[in-house]
This record gives C-alpha cells, structure tokens and sequence, in this order.
C-alpha cells in the first residue's frame, strides 16, 4: 500500500513495504521489515495516514508525533514536507572537478546561491571559470574527497552542495528548481544529508542506454531513508546537499579515500544520529563511460572499495545478509531437498506465529515466503559478483553443482524479462554479467591489499 496523507501539518509517503493486516493494531513496514503494535489512539494516526474516511478528527500530540518519528526511523513512512528554512541563498556550491568544466557553471553562479566554488583538482592547465566562480587549484591531484574537502573548508552558509562536474540537470529544470526541491527536507533538524536520484544521461550509444537501466549510482523511483543494511545503504556525492555544520562535526569526506568516500560519509553522519534523505523526484543526470572498458575500470573500481569500508564499518559490507532459516531451506533446495526445504519453511512460520501474537497465519506465512525468496535473490546476486570466484571453481570441480551457478546467472535475468514483458533485460544480460564479475573481482582485489575477508562474508542471523 503506498499513498499520500497528512497528520496534522505535515505530509508522508506510505512506504510500498506498508502493510496492516485486516486493517487491525499491527503494521509491517520499512527496511529492514519491522512490526509495529499499536494502541487504540495509534490506530487513529495510522488511519489518517492511510486516508481512511471517518478515522477521527486529526491529531497532532506529542505521542502522535513519537510514533511518526519511529516510522520515519523505520523506513516505513517519508516526510513529504512542502517548505523549509532555508532557502537557495543559504545554499554554497562546491565543484570537484579534473581537467573539465561542467556546461551549468554560468547557470550556478547565477541561480541565487550565496557561493559557487570549484576546486581543480590539479588540471595540467588552468580552467577558464565564469566572473562568479570562486576557484580553487590543488597543484597536483588529490582525489575527490580531497577537493570537496578544500571547498567545504570555504563555506560560510547553513548548507553545502555538492555538484559534480560530470553531472547534469533534465532539460526542464534549472539549477535554484533543483536545489529547492531538496532543502525542503532540512525542515527536519536532524536531517543532515539529502541526494537526489541520480539517473543515467540519455545518449545515442548501446552504453548509455544500459547505463541508464544498469548505473549504480540510480538507486530508483522509491523515496528512502539511507542507512547501512537498508534497502538504500549509500547514495553518490555525485549530487548531494548537505547541512555544513554536520560535515564539519564528522571531519568531511576521507581523503584516503579515492573511491567509497560517499558511503563513508553517509554512514559516519547516520552512526553520528544523523537522518539521511534519498529523494527520487529529485533528478540529476550521470554522463555515461566513454567505452566497456571504462565502464568496466569503474566497477572494479567501486568492488575494491568495499574491503576499506568493511574495515571501517564492521558489519555494514556483506554480499548476503539471510537469516539462518533461509539459508537452511536454500541449502536444501541446492541439494535436491525440496519437502526438507519445505517443511523448514512450515516450521518458520509456526515460529514466527508464536513469537509474533497477534499477527495472522497468512501474514505469518507471506513474510517467511518472502523472506526466503528476498533471500534467493540475495544469494543468486552473490553468487555472479562477490562470491563469482569460488563458485566457478566448484562449478569445475563438481558437476553438480553447475546447475545452481547457472540458475544464478539465468533466472533473475527470466524473471526480470517477464517483469518487464520486454527482451531488454535478456540483451543486457552479456555485459551485465560481465558488469558484477568486475565488480566482484574489485571486492577480490580490495580484499586481497587490506589483508581483510569481512567484505566477502555473509551476514547469517
């Protein structure tokens, strides 16, 4: 169930995970899934959330306020607040670039903002700037947290943005649209950080059009909060504003960092209290590689990465993260086990039953089914990125156990086919392939320097 409501003056989103069962005291909703059980005087806000008709006259409590803020944290309902205070002028633009001028410059420095700042990050020749643009030259090349750095330490405003130089904006929106679209959500104190949906430019090429189905950088239409172990767990500082204070607080990006910095930043502000905002009505546009191998470099790139963020955030980088049950029944499926595989799945459901009163057996069975499921596709992702290596040999050395690696290659891409009613995912399926090899023999590489294994190991509870 998703939808649009009100309590009191302020708006949320019904998360898609949002479920009430027989329209009762239960709600199950946000990522990861939580159970909420509500009182009598819950009920009433979860009606008016739910835009039921005669759910009461609408209130604005302090408890009612307590539970929506639990939601929120949950993940399972999104502030749609319709001002803030703040505006673009208390909006400073930071520009990392190398070697380019982003096409918007003049456009940024025009749009209303207190500052815009571009940092050079040690281009072989000077880069001809607008009037209006304060720049700054690193003498030699840094990185990119290194130059956002340089800008943020020039920053006299309440909010800091972000822009990448390969980042643009869709033909109809101008750049002060764009950032007041996002500040909004500054309305919440605690919120520190809100990205935009940053999606693939459009091209001409068979690349840009995959990239604009395939880029990790667009974390899709579904608004979200960002947090580790979360159905959106980093977002890209190819677009991102800010709140200044709060960077500060944290020490800005690592610059031992050349790539992860962003997912570093966003979960040391979330382990600071920090709220993070994923806003996908919100659109920047990502130019796409110049070629596969580009394309490729980058992936691995973005693999090795994830053995220096397991490093520094114990327990938030794993390929799979399923419970002991699902591992159980899946074991059982790979080995030709299905009524064992089944009759784990019973059981968990007669134990999630016991453990949850209140919650009806058919909810108690959809949620281990789709956990299992959720589960399933977990590991057949796994299995074609991070665990690739491993997998192969086996697939060498035992026959048998060709048959699960090639249904990991084959059925999530069936399954998307079918989804879409389109060929498109069967034709992306060669390169996409060949997209979560590298990627996994980054996560190899980067385990291999960092003498660190955690980045290869699932999570099992």
């Amino acid at each position: 169930m998703v939808g649009v409501a009100a309590v009191g003056a302020l708006r949320h989103r019904l998360d898609r995970s949002w479920r009430r069962p027989r329209n009762g005291n239960i709600v199950i909703a946000g990522s990861p899934l939580r159970m909420f059980r509500l009182t009598d005087s819950g009920i009433n806000v979860i009606r008016q959330l739910e835009g039921q008709v005669g759910s009461g006259p609408t209130t604005d409590t302090p408890a009612s306020r307590l539970l929506l803020d639990r939601l929120v944290d949950a993940g399972a309902l999104h502030p749609l607040p319709s001002t803030g205070p703040f505006g673009v002028a208390d909006v400073t633009i930071v520009v990392p670039t190398h070697e380019r001028l982003p096409a918007w410059l003049a456009d940024a420095a025009a749009c209303g903002a207190a500052q815009t700042v571009l940092v050079d990050d040690g281009s072989r020749v000077a880069l001809d700037t607008p009037a209006k643009v304060t720049v700054l030259r690193h003498e030699s090349n840094r990185g990119p947290a290194a130059a956002r750095n340089s800008g943020l330490a020039k920053v006299a405003t309440a909010l800091v943005a972000f822009l990448d130089s390969d980042v643009s904006l869709p033909a109809a929106t101008n750049l002060g649209d764009f950032l007041t679209a996002l500040l909004v959500h500054f309305t919440d104190s605690r919120v520190a950080l809100v990205a935009p949906r940053v999606a693939g430019a459009p091209g001409a090429t068979w690349l840009a059009g995959y990239e604009q189905r395939h880029s990790p950088l667009d974390l899709g239409e579904q608004p979200a909060r960002v947090a580790p172990g979360t159905r959106v767990t980093y977002v890209p500082a190819a677009a991102l504003l800010c709140r200044t204070e709060a960077l500060r607080e944290i020490g800005g990006f690592d610059e031992s960092l050349r790539v992860g910095e962003d997912v570093d930043l966003v979960w040391r502000l979330v382990a600071a209290g920090h709220r993070c905002r994923y806003e996908p009505t919100v659109v920047a546009l990502h130019e796409p590689r110049a070629s596969l191998a580009a394309l490729l470099g980058q992936r691995f790139g973005y693999g090795r990465s994830a053995a220096s963020l397991a490093s520094r955030h114990p327990g938030a980088v794993t390929p799979l993260r399923i419970s002991r049950t699902s591992a159980l029944a899946l074991g059982l499926i790979m080995l030709r086990r299905p009524l064992m595989a089944a009759a784990v799945i019973v059981g968990a459901t007669v134990a999630l039953g016991h453990k949850l009163r209140g919650l009806p057996p058919s909810e108690s069975a959809r949620l281990v089914g789709l956990g299992t499921l959720g589960a399933g596709r977990q590991l057949a992702a796994a299995t074609t990125r991070e665990w690739w290596p491993p997998a192969v040999a086996l697939a060498v050395l035992s026959p048998r156990s060709r048959v699960p690696l090639l249904a990991a290659v084959l059925v999530p891409t069936i399954e998307r086919a079918l989804a879409d009613r389109s060929l498109q995912p069967i034709t992306d399926a060669p390169v996409q392939l060949c997209d979560r090899v590298a990627y996994g023999a980054g996560v190899w590489a980067g385990a291999v320097d960092q003498r660190n294994l955690n980045s290869l190991l699932p999570d099992m509870r």
